[in-house]
């Protein structure tokens, strides 16, 4: 299919208004926005081909059924959804509609998924180094600890064999070295900041990714958005990506 796909915003908050902005810049066409004000309706006659959700967790399958019923796709940049999973997939397969989903839509955050893998992979060569996760983000948000957090949690779970499961948030007692801590922090205006510690008795090594701003996760949700435009499947962001990188 040719051409740039018409898109339609669910969520107006900052992250929606920051996709609109975008989208004007690309000469990406919105034709509609939907929030709590304005919700989409299952019977609406609407005249887009791809919606980017920045909606709410609890939103996402119930959206999600609804453009499917209309035979339309989906980007969903929404994290906290997770246990849905399956049945996400099992929707867009059924509908034979197109889905790309990610935890993390920004393209800087990307290179940081590849980066953390090889940190990991340096480290488990050796016996003496431990790795923690902490993530930080405004108060507003939903879930904790991050998706992303919980997507660089299984990176390094993949990666580093001491390491065979997550402890997050409050945590009784020691931590023993089969358990990979992900602590978070919520308050203020913090867009995000996810640091890897790789910590030993005789240096320490931390690697941080700062989003400046929600400029990077639009640009990531509108190019998947494009890249998904006439495809039928369920993707994560990673598929998209892999073009670019020529994995």
């Amino acid at each position: 299919m040719n051409g740039q796909p018409k898109i339609a915003i669910l969520g107006y908050g900052s992250m929606g208004k920051e996709i609109e902005r975008l989208a004007r810049q690309k000469n990406i066409i919105v034709t509609n926005i939907f929030d709590i004000d304005s919700p989409l309706e299952p019977e609406g006659n609407y005249d887009f081909d791809i919606a980017i959700d920045f909606s709410y967790p609890d939103a996402v399958i119930n959206n999600l059924k609804m453009i499917a019923a209309m035979k339309k796709s989906m980007v969903i940049g929404t994290t906290g959804w997770y246990d849905d999973m399956d049945e996400a997939g099992r929707i867009v397969d059924d509908a034979g509609i197109g889905c790309v989903w990610g935890s993390n839509f920004s393209l800087g955050m990307q290179m940081f998924f590849r980066i953390i893998r090889q940190a990991a992979r340096y480290m488990n060569k050796l016996d003496n180094y431990d790795i923690m996760l902490h993530e930080m983000h405004h108060a507003r948000k939903k879930d904790i600890p991050s998706g992303t957090a919980l997507t660089l949690a299984d990176i390094i779970l993949k990666e580093v064999d001491i390491k065979k499961n997550t402890a997050v948030q409050h945590n009784d007692g020691i931590i023993g070295p089969e358990a990979l801590q992900v602590s978070s922090l919520r308050g203020g205006e913090i867009t995000g900041r996810h640091t890897a510690y790789i910590d030993s008795y005789s240096d320490s090594i931390e690697l941080t990714h700062r989003a400046k701003n929600r400029s990077g996760f639009a640009t990531g949700a509108l190019s998947a958005a494009v890249w998904l435009h006439g495809k039928a499947g369920f993707f994560e962001f990673n598929e998209v990506l892999k073009g670019i990188w020529g994995e």
